[in-house]
């Protein structure tokens, strides 16, 4: 079946509409930033950068590091832009532009997330850097998915419904397993390892209070107690779980890596927080790399 125009919108010269790229401008492992500032601070690691783009809040930049091939690309904040984001990369490689109609043979990518983030755990301290195993999503954004209960945790989801006491008012807590093969690759005992949770939201979705009261004033509290399978909640952000779910459906392969810049339980910010995304970036790109 064709895809229409209204649904798969190409700019000039068969460029996806939001990134503003082709595929030969991408490459099949892309790291993933929050920050549009970030993608040249990753990129600056590079021994080559050979391609830039920039439209909106989505900068994309592609390179060698260590001569592998690969990309970075800012999502900008939360659930919906990485809706639009991962669409739009999968589309580059599984759909037949020119036809507009999914390819026959399907291209697996690879995403890891370098983001900044803050721990729910008080020994989880700023300047760390924590594996989500797996995405807690406390938006809305895989119902809008027929297939989404096909990649779901669901024993999980009903202890953390239970446990929370979830208000289903909110939608339905939706729980994605991580790459487990990326995972063992970027572990080590350095690092931190846990359930990331992803909110649709920074102030009331994440239990912040300034003029307007939460729904939920001691989210943060059970969020920090919650456990499955001696994963516990270790920290909370805008984009871990949608990677997750959209990459699981897609038939690609996804992990969060976190900078934490800031220590709920504790009330404490880093002091530098540009030197602990630099850490990360530097723990993480020669394992990515590495075959």
């Amino acid at each position: 079946m064709k895809i229409q125009n209204s649904e798969l919108i190409l700019s000039g010269e068969g460029r996806i509409y939001h990134l503003n790229i082709q595929k030969e401008n991408i490459a099949p492992t892309i790291i993933l930033v929050g920050d549009p500032q970030r993608v040249p601070v990753v990129s600056a690691h590079f021994d080559k950068v050979e391609f830039t783009a920039h439209k909106r809040e989505f900068v994309t930049h592609t390179g060698y590091y260590q001569g592998k091939r690969l990309s970075v690309v800012s999502t900008g904040i939360g659930p919906d832009n990485i809706d639009i984001v991962l669409n739009e990369l999968d589309a580059l490689f599984n759909i037949d532009l020119e036809r507009r109609a999914p390819k026959e043979e399907h291209t697996p990518l690879t995403f890891v997330r370098l983001g900044t983030s803050g721990s729910l755990q008080a020994d989880i301290p700023v300047d760390s850097i924590v594996l989500s195993a797996y995405g807690l999503g406390m938006d809305n954004l895989l119902h809008s998915y027929k297939d989404s209960p096909k990649v779901r945790e669901r024993a999980m989801e009903d202890a953390f419904i239970a446990h929370t006491q979830w208000n289903m008012d909110k939608g339905h807590p939706c729980i994605v397993q991580g790459s487990e093969a990326l995972l063992e690759k970027l572990y080590s005992p350095e690092v931190f390892k846990g359930i990331t949770a992803t909110a649709p939201g920074f102030y009331g979705p994440q239990g912040r209070r300034l003029r307007l009261i939460p729904q939920d004033e001691h989210l943060n509290e059970k969020l920090k107690s919650y456990a499955f399978n001696g994963y516990k909640v270790t920290n909370m952000e805008m984009e871990t779980a949608a990677i997750y779910g959209l990459s699981k459906l897609l038939g690609h392969q996804a992990l969060s890596m976190n900078a934490i810049i800031a220590n709920r339980p504790a009330g404490t910010f880093s002091a530098d927080p540009g030197k602990a995304v630099e850490k990360l970036i530097q723990y993480a790109l020669p394992i990515i790399c590495k075959e």
